[in-house]
């Protein structure tokens, strides 16, 4: 049974709600093992919000998320981008991995343009300044000439989102970036991350198994079940941004991730404590 929603938790679609950028209609994946990791998924992605995929381990987040981004194609069900139906030009979709996978080899500059040599999106001065700023807008002023050696963990990380953002693109998917970090290094992700979304206004599409991260970035979040993945619980998490160390250590927040952690354990077929 899905949990009654808390304070600042509403369920299903919101009125007057944005065209989605892509969406899944009884969506399934079958390895060729024999593993279902997702039957009959369906899940709408709404222009500019910034939507969490919250599970457990094997639950399939991460492989609807690359179903999203074309490093898959579903056994069943139909993947649909937007009204025209139309898939995404090279550069429309940014992909981060829960590793940055940074080319050693290349400076921090080097690896964040490398999208736009493969895409063909910019030259010369021009992809200087989208480089520039991309480096710029992650916080990382002054070590464009830096290479990943140098960096710390966050610091990798912050590069592998730059590299994401340079195109320019309309969807941005992530999956559990943050989830080999410490504690305190993940906070300051999940703050720079928020703000990043709320200047840039991008659509983002979020995998991650904390409940706790999902509400603090979240305008929306989907429950999924143990596999075969599907969507369990659609909760939008209605809290003002910008949100800060004080939306985290509030009542509000405790309020909103119970009401989301019991509709995980729901989704788990668990008691919440």
């Amino acid at each position: 049974m899905a949990p009654a929603p808390g304070p600042g938790v509403t369920t299903g679609t919101m009125p007057a709600t944005p065209p989605a950028i892509v969406t899944l209609a009884g969506v399934g994946r079958t390895f060729a093992n024999g593993t279902r990791a997702l039957a009959g998924l369906d899940l709408a992605v709404t222009r500019g919000e910034f939507l969490s995929l919250l599970g457990p381990s094997g639950c399939g987040k991460s492989t609807a998320l690359r179903l999203i981004a074309g490093l898959d194609r579903p056994s069943a069900g139909v993947l649909t981008w937007g009204e025209s139906g139309a898939p995404p030009r090279p550069g429309d979709l940014g992909v981060v991995f829960q590793e940055p996978t940074l080319m050693p080899w290349a400076t921090v500059a080097g690896n964040v343009r490398l999208p736009l040599r493969l895409t063909g999106g910019a030259h010369g001065g021009d992809a200087d300044a989208r480089v520039s700023a991309a480096i710029t807008r992650v916080g990382l002023d002054g070590f464009a000439g830096a290479y990943p050696r140098e960096l710390s963990g966050g610091m990798k990380m912050r590069v592998a989102i730059a590299r994401a953002l340079v195109t320019d693109p309309a969807l941005l998917l992530m999956d559990e970036p943050f989830a080999a970090l410490d504690e305190i290094t993940r906070f300051r992700l999940d703050n720079a991350l928020s703000a990043l979304w709320a200047e840039l206004g991008k659509t983002v599409v979020f995998v991650t198994h904390s409940v706790f991260e999902a509400v603090y970035l979240s305008t929306r979040i989907v429950v999924m079940a143990p596999r075969p993945g599907r969507v369990v619980a659609d909760l939008a998490i209605d809290a003002p941004f910008p949100r800060g160390e004080r939306f985290r250590t509030s009542a509000a927040f405790a309020a909103l991730c119970r009401t989301v952690a019991q509709a995980l354990a729901d989704a788990m077929g668990e008691e919440l404590a």
